[in-house]
């Protein structure tokens, strides 16, 4: 049986995150295919702060519109093993 919260219902299994902003409920049949997609999604904005930090433009870089970041990302994620 769900509960509500807000105007979602929440069933038993779905997963709850939250932090100083907000709180999302994912649905269980969801959360795995989320939680890799979060997880690639921090890797690359690890390497674009790494990146900016070093100076490069953010034009290009984030969202990755050129085929050299994608290989430049690549390469980041081999160095770092992610």
């Amino acid at each position: 049986m769900p509960i509500g919260c807000g105007d979602a219902p929440v069933f038993p299994g779905d997963v709850i995150v939250g932090d100083a902003e907000g709180v999302v409920v994912v649905p269980a049949h969801l959360a795995d295919e989320i939680a890799a997609e979060a997880t690639e999604m921090t890797a690359f904005e690890d390497f674009v702060t790494e990146e900016v930090m070093k100076g490069r433009s953010i034009l290009g870089l984030y969202p990755a519109t050129e085929e050299q970041t994608l290989r430049d990302f690549e390469a980041w994620r081999r160095k770092h093993g992610r």
